[in-house]
């Protein structure tokens, strides 16, 4: 069975859990062709009951960015009085291709109904926000967007005393952490949780320099071409069966190869934010799956040792795949979210409300467990 693997913070705050067995890895076959659901969940119930039989009130709107035009998501649990009587904020970057309206709102409804306000993103060149589907020719931009929309909320009326926090799962992890790395001194994270992270490729996901450089050779005019192997990530992402079919349902899936200025730019990145670990000082949880065939493990160990914060958990899930939430069975997925849950409450105990701003810095004193 699977073994859960954690390394300790300086001050532990809750005790190693076992992961629950389930099958033994294999790989998963290539996605099914979609379904016609209207919803994740089927054709019903309409949004609106969904949220409510959850808990939840959810909203949908448009933020004009200075870099082009987002499509957000907002939850919040039924049982707050108002917007900001809830633990904290959270504000959640999905992975590659995919978008915030999908599979990636199972992880949005679960902190959500925990006692947290939600905010999501797509990011630009995903889902319903600008761009080229499944282009990321400037990560800089694609963070800054998402980070002038988290702000605008992070620094409104109702929010701006909370604890807030930063989620990002895949390639939203690498531009979760970016977004924390350009983030004015005000910002105030109290913490930051990054889900199966883009920082390190596996060797067999590296993108060829060769191919990369002969299209370097024509002046852009190829950064939007589909043209770059895709080594079959999908299936390299998720467990269950009945769960890729439901992800590969997705309308706004991006299903194209990569695009030439998107495998550039992510090796860029991801190269860029190695070389800045040493400036991360925010209170961080990092977890990981030991089979992960998309992101390398390595990132994350690499992040944890070289971070500067005091304040740090990685931890390891013994055979799981790159979906940690999305794609592995009920009890692995529940696994991950309880010790998500554990990290994110002791957090708004230690700090809590108006403490963000020294903890990010670095400069928050821990309190004993």
């Amino acid at each position: 069975g699977f073994r859960q693997r954690k390394i300790k913070e300086k001050k532990n705050i809750f005790s190693p859990s076992r992961v629950l067995p389930s099958p033994s890895p294999a790989m998963a076959p290539p996605p099914p062709p979609p379904t016609a659901t209207k919803y994740f969940w089927g054709d019903s119930p309409e949004p609106d009951e969904y949220y409510a039989s959850l808990g939840l009130r959810h909203a949908e709107a448009y933020f004009q960015s200075p870099c082009g035009r987002l499509f957000t998501h907002s939850f919040h649990p039924l049982s707050a009085a108002s917007d900001g009587d809830v633990k904290g904020v959270v504000f959640m970057s999905h992975g590659y291709g995919s978008d915030s309206s999908w599979m990636f709102q199972n992880i949005a409804i679960s902190y959500a109904r925990w006692g947290y306000a939600v905010f999501c993103a797509d990011l630009l060149g995903h889902g319903r926000s600008d761009g080229v589907r499944g282009y990321l020719g400037d990560t800089e931009a694609v963070a800054r967007a998402a980070l002038s929309f988290f702000l605008s909320v992070r620094r409104s009326g109702a929010y701006a005393s909370l604890p807030a926090f930063l989620f990002g799962e895949s390639m939203g992890g690498a531009t979760t952490l970016l977004a924390y790395l350009r983030s004015p001194p005000d910002a105030g994270w109290a913490g930051i949780i990054l889900s199966a992270p883009l920082l390190v490729f596996p060797d067999d996901m590296y993108p060829s320099r060769v191919r990369l450089f002969l299209y370097g050779l024509l002046f852009g005019l190829a950064d939007t071409w589909a043209v770059m192997p895709d080594k079959r990530m999908v299936g390299r992402s998720i467990r269950d069966p009945a769960k890729l079919r439901v992800i590969a349902s997705n309308p706004r899936l991006y299903r194209g190869s990569p695009r030439v200025g998107t495998m550039r730019e992510l090796a860029r990145v991801t190269a860029l934010l190695r070389e800045s670990f040493g400036e991360v000082a925010a209170p961080f949880l990092v977890v990981h799956g030991t089979d992960d065939g998309v992101t390398s493990p390595e990132g994350s160990r690499m992040l944890y040792e070289r971070a500067a914060s005091e304040d740090k958990s990685l931890i390891l899930y013994d055979g799981m795949y790159h979906s940690l939430i999305q794609g592995e069975s009920d009890e692995n997925r529940d696994r991950v979210l309880a010790d998500m849950r554990a990290w994110i409450d002791e957090r708004v105990r230690r700090y809590g409300a108006g403490a963000g701003a020294a903890a990010a810095d670095g400069h928050a004193e821990a309190p004993a467990a």
